[in-house]
């Protein structure tokens, strides 16, 4: 009987942990796979590249469904547009989600856990100091071959880290390089995200840790389940909250979640 609670109460937790990430997310234009990796390896203990699997999965659709959802703020009509920046940026976003998956695959889990944990506090630092300061005003190149090259270069390292966490740099990068008003560059982000990470997915799912998951099947529900409802709490609350102050908690949670969940491997 212990043990059948236990597997309950770890499906709900599980549904909990996934519509409060993806609703919180979901306000900055993102799938919240920053933020869902610390939870599952802290908190529901799998194994570092394990959780990177069923975070691609989850996130995969909590995008999707995040870009559907947000339609009613930021439509396609204002999306369409931008599909020159959108092309531009997948160039380079495939290429390094490619590359990053393979290379998360076959390092030691130890020595990913460190880069885990210097990305986690990137991400933190960016979501604290970054995006009060971000603001649309015009392409930081004005030479549009220099300004595609820059957007491909850029993409191939966000993609990477894309590949191991999401892509929270994808939207600073929209703004400062390209110029795009930031809730537009939030939906315009997801659109890249999507593409970037069935690319990292389709990687993960020729590998042996592969298998792994798929004992986690009833888990896994649970949490897109809870992260689709998630996603749609956020995009209601899209039009009224300042993403701004949103971002500044979520700073503060990457940090506090790096240093306990990667405290042992800090002091190794």
């Amino acid at each position: 009987m212990k043990k059948i609670k236990m597997i309950k109460n770890r499906n709900l937790f599980s549904f909990l942990s996934g519509g409060a990430v993806a609703s919180l997310g979901g306000l900055i234009g993102l799938g919240g796979a920053e933020f869902r990796l610390p939870i599952l390896v802290g908190f529901f203990a799998f194994g570092t590249i394990t959780a990177v699997i069923i975070n691609k999965v989850v996130s995969l659709c909590v995008v999707l469904f995040s870009l559907i959802f947000r339609t009613n703020t930021i439509g396609f009509d204002l999306i369409l547009p931008e599909i020159d920046v959108i092309i531009n940026i997948l160039i380079g976003s495939l290429f390094g989600a490619y590359l990053g998956a393979n290379y998360a695959l076959k390092i030691k889990q130890e020595l990913l856990n460190k880069i885990i944990l210097v990305l986690l506090v990137l991400l933190a630092f960016s979501m604290l100091f970054g995006h009060s300061y971000l603001e649309a005003s015009k392409p930081l190149f004005e030479n549009s071959v220099i300004l595609f090259i820059s957007g491909v270069v850029a993409e191939v390292l966000i993609g990477v880290i894309a590949a191991v966490l999401g892509g929270e740099f994808i939207i600073p990068t929209l703004i400062l390089l390209f110029g795009i008003e930031p809730k537009l560059a939030g939906s315009i982000s997801l659109c890249i995200s999507f593409p970037t990470m069935i690319m990292a997915f389709t990687r993960y799912s020729r590998s042996e840790q592969f298998k792994d998951i798929l004992k986690e099947k009833t888990f896994i529900l649970y949490m897109i389940f809870g992260s689709i409802i998630g996603a749609f709490i956020g995009s209601l609350l899209l039009e009224y909250v300042n993403s701004q102050y949103i971002a500044l908690i979520l700073g503060f949670i990457l940090l506090v979640s790096a240093w306990k969940v990667f405290k042992a491997e800090q002091q190794k």
